[in-house]
């Protein structure tokens, strides 16, 4: 099925199962204030293995489950688990943490058992704040071997990086070394002040804007780019394409801040002049629409990183509660301030977890966001429907 005819309000696209809490590192921004033992009241193996019936219930294509955590590879039963889902025909991607858990053989032995891709996390191309971020010495190196481990053994390898303070001014290196690996899919976490990530942490709207351009632009040098919890992206993704088609992109990045040109000459200045056309995702998923996080203890959230509980799948099952819940089917529409008026509301929406870390409303407009609605090119909406079809 093509992504831009899924149906999002019938099936998820994406389901985040939060195995376990428990992890070995200690990240500074760690969304699942993750802890060295896994926490009481963890799904056990068997209501695990009903968890994965409700999902493979959305009907094939089934959505993707990711194996998160925490770490899930801290759980004993992990490759049950993982061989009951290939059974079941629910397709796995894993999330795993980078500890000496995570060796060759069990990435060889992901691949055997159809896992689809492995999602590893690498915050900075400078070993030290990386290293800083995870909080021990030594995980940047043992990342980077992750990552030629998982690419040798033939499992397809997305690195997810987050954005934020620390790591933002390394982004254009972060292009280059991903190139330098092979790897072809990025995925870029936008900082949401959750969990034990504080609220310094976080950019202005201004330095989001520039890091949206900016992730465009380095999305033509062969790297298919994604966004979690950075919707707007969409937005200037279809806007830099209408300009571009125009010759106008100059009239752009004029508006552009520092940080959006600082980032573009150190890209060029490591890679050269982009030549290959763009590939930046711009298919419509926000929080509830597309996503579901289904934590340690059976508790379903639209996200991973928005805190409100919609049911627990010891009681309800999956389907009902994505497919039924008011929280759910709310998100999905019921959006305010400019979020609700913006003419890219159905590509884009806002995160709805940052506008509850900030406001404590999930409806609130997104506050990373500074576009006034309707101040482009009318035109630019027949690109954007043209990119909500094919993206």
């Amino acid at each position: 099925m093509h992504m831009g005819r899924w149906p999002f309000d019938k099936k998820p696209l994406l389901v985040f199962w939060e195995m376990t809490k428990a992890c070995l590192l200690t990240c500074k921004h760690c969304r699942a204030n993750a802890i060295k033992e896994a926490l009481p009241g963890e799904l056990s193996t068997e209501e695990g293995k009903r968890l994965l019936e409700q999902v493979a219930l959305f009907g094939r294509p089934t959505p993707i489950t990711v194996f998160t955590g925490g770490d899930p590879l801290m759980r004993k039963d992990f490759w049950e688990l993982l061989g009951y889902a290939r059974r079941l025909g629910v397709r796995v991607a894993v999330a795993p943490s980078v500890t000496p858990l995570l060796t060759r053989e069990a990435l060889e032995r992901m691949a055997m058992l159809g896992v689809s891709s492995v999602s590893i996390s690498l915050d900075s191309p400078f070993e030290e704040v990386h290293d800083d971020i995870r909080g021990i010495k030594g995980t940047w190196k043992r990342t980077v071997q992750a990552i030629k481990d998982a690419i040798r053994v033939g499992l397809r390898v997305q690195v997810n990086t987050v954005v934020m303070r620390p790591t933002v001014e390394g982004l254009a290196d972060m292009v280059k070394l991903l190139l330098d690996l092979g790897v072809r899919t990025w995925e870029v976490f936008y900082f949401v002040p959750t969990g034990r990530g504080n609220i310094d942490l976080d950019l202005t709207p201004e330095e989001w804007e520039d890091v949206n351009h900016f992730l465009y632009e380095a999305s033509r040098y062969g790297i298919l780019t994604r966004t979690v919890e950075g919707p707007m992206f969409r937005r200037v993704a279809l806007t830099r394409r209408y300009y571009e088609s125009k010759g106008m992109l100059e009239e752009i990045d004029r508006g552009l801040g520092r940080l959006y040109h600082k980032l573009v000459s150190r890209l060029h200045e490591l890679l050269g002049p982009p030549t290959g056309p763009p590939r930046a995702h711009t298919v419509g998923t926000m929080d509830a629409r597309g996503i579901i996080f289904i934590s340690y203890n059976g508790n379903v959230y639209p996200s991973g990183f928005l805190p409100l509980s919609a049911g627990n799948v010891r009681v309800k099952s999956l389907v009902e509660i994505y497919r039924r819940t008011r929280l759910f089917t709310t998100l999905r529409e019921k959006v305010k301030g400019r979020c609700a008026t913006c003419e890219f509301k159905r590509i884009c929406g806002g995160s709805r977890a940052r506008a509850y870390a900030y406001t404590g409303d999930p409806y609130a407009e997104d506050p990373a966001c500074p576009y006034t609605p309707g101040s482009l090119p009318p035109e630019i909406m027949e690109v954007s429907a043209h990119g909500a079809r094919h993206a």
